[in-house]
């Protein structure tokens, strides 16, 4: 028999011995009759004193037993195949194609960045020259956003597709196993640019193609249907259709949708700043100081609050990450967060953000559908160091920010760039300061000791989803206006993370060989 049953057991005695005894008590057999244990999700719970793991399993007896291993997937040749043109090499992108292939279709990837190895020397520019490469950054380039931001696997997305499914194609390419299994799976910002270098060696091993440097400027359209792009040098990519996948930062992308009349709305989305802590502190607070004895992985926490009607929430949270800059145009001030494999830097952040919707700037409104994504770029330019010219962060400890008062000095932080002590309870649009001021607050009740002068807001934090959505017909994944053209991922406003992203460009694929199959 086969059994899947939930079972707790204190992290210091965690063994498989120990597995198989509680999961023994649970079926209520001898643990010399269980065969076998298979893991289907680990979680660690410390909500009180004692600190456990908890477990979901497969428990075999009887006559069950455990089968070896999994196959690993199967790809035929694609070369002399219809070739569909998809637009981005970031998850949406590469899962798209990978589906691609197993559908017998041909992915051809239009990238306006470099490979992640030109993106590093770019990113390296960042911090020596304060330059930012619009092409080529933290966000643009082979991978995507996540390929320098952290790769956090967490989604909530599980009845848009198999998440399980995503994450072993990243296991088939490098990543730990543990990801299948962990309840908030990372595989970390020092391993995901191999992992995704794999990605494009199956994909062109199988007859994939990758144009790198190559932005898309236009579509080529015949019949009211898409039939392929045109990139910034008037070179043309023909394809039976098209997949959108260009990211949320993609910003001439949404202009040049609206320019040749395709459906776009404002969305709603999040605006704040990052938080930095010592990682020992949050270790402090979420283990109840037991996890020098416990060998415990770095602390994460997760918050959210309503204030004045309105959700406040930490978004991206690293443990024993750092802070970056991610800006993708010139004189504009972004961060993000990412933590490497280990998550073993002294510091902790997360993005601390505020809802924003249309009904917030209605001075903007006269920049209709790209009403909230001016409102962003205007405020990402506002925290730029005009004076220096440099990424130096406007930041403020966080009980001056509370209190609405300059900071005299800055604690020390991961950002290499450097801080600069600023009014950010200023900076920030008033809807929002007001709500974080008694956000922080709240979030000391949940975790007492979250709320301290030790601990660094630094801004802006911008980029946690696209402001605009693509709309799209719910049925078919195409564009309401053009037939063949398919928005999908975090650009195309109908994903958040790198599993959601991929599961959407999946399901695109899977859209595109549907009609394929019906005489495209």
């Amino acid at each position: 028999m086969i059994s899947t049953i939930d079972i707790k057991v204190p992290v210091q005695i965690f063994s498989n011995d120990e597995i198989k005894a509680a999961a023994a008590k649970v079926v209520g057999i001898k643990s010399s009759a269980v065969n076998g244990i298979h893991i289907l999700r680990r979680s660690i719970d410390a909500r009180r004193g004692d600190i456990l793991y908890q477990l979901k399993v497969l428990v075999y007896y009887g006559d069950s037993y455990m089968e070896d291993g999994c196959e690993s997937t199967q790809y035929p040749y694609v070369k002399n195949s219809p070739p569909v043109i998809v637009v981005g090499a970031g998850p949406a992108g590469l899962f798209a194609a990978l589906q691609l292939i197993k559908h017998n279709l041909k992915p051809v990837i239009i990238e306006r960045g470099k490979d992640v190895h030109g993106r590093k020397a770019d990113i390296a520019d960042l911090y020596r020259k304060s330059l930012v490469n619009p092409d080529s950054n933290y966000s643009f380039g082979e991978g995507g956003a996540g390929t320098f931001s952290d790769g956090k696997l967490y989604t909530r997305s599980t009845k848009r597709g198999n998440v399980t499914d995503v994450l072993k194609i990243f296991v088939e390419h490098g990543a730990d196993e543990d990801i299948i299994v962990d309840a908030h799976p990372h595989i970390g910002t020092d391993k995901l640019p191999k992992i995704i270098e794999n990605i494009r060696k199956t994909i062109t091993a199988h007859g994939g193609e990758y144009h790198f440097d190559t932005k898309v400027c236009d579509f080529t359209v015949k019949s009211g249907a898409v039939s392929g792009v045109v990139d910034q040098h008037g070179n043309k990519f023909e394809g039976a259709a098209v997949i959108l996948a260009t990211g949320h930062s993609a910003r001439d992308i949404y202009n040049m949708l609206s320019a040749s009349e395709i459906t776009i709305e404002p969305k709603d989305f999040a605006i704040g700043v990052r938080v930095e802590h010592k990682q020992s502190l949050i270790d402090k607070i979420q283990y109840h100081g037991n996890k020098p004895e416990l060998d415990l992985p770095a602390a994460t926490y997760s918050l959210v609050t309503q204030v004045g009607g309105r959700g406040v929430f930490s978004f991206c949270m690293c443990p024993g990450g750092i802070i970056v800059p991610a800006a993708t145009e010139a004189n504009s001030l972004v961060v993000n967060g990412m933590s490497n494999s280990k998550r073993n830097s002294p510091y902790s952040n997360a993005g601390i953000v505020v809802s924003v919707g249309s009904t917030d700037i209605p001075e903007y409104s006269q920049y209709g559908v790209f009403q909230n994504m001016i409102f962003q770029q205007e405020l990402e330019k506002s925290f730029f160091d005009k004076d220096g010219r440099t990424l130096k962060a406007p930041a403020q400890r966080m009980t001056d920010f509370v209190k609405g008062k300059m900071s005299t000095d800055l604690p020390e932080t991961s950002y290499l760039p450097g801080l600069k002590t600023s009014p950010l309870h200023k900076m920030l649009p008033i809807f929002i300061a007001h709500r974080m001021q008694q956000a922080f607050i709240k979030f000391d009740d949940k975790m007492r000791g979250y709320y301290t002068k030790d601990a660094t807001l630094i801004g802006l934090e911008s980029r946690t989803s696209s402001p605009v959505r693509i709309v799209r017909n719910n049925e078919t994944l195409e564009s309401i206006n053009i037939k063949r053209l398919f928005p999908c991922g975090e650009g195309a406003g109908y994903a958040g993370g790198i599993v959601s992203s991929a599961i959407d460009g999946i399901n695109a694929a899977d859209k595109v060989s549907e009609l394929y199959s019906n005489n495209l």
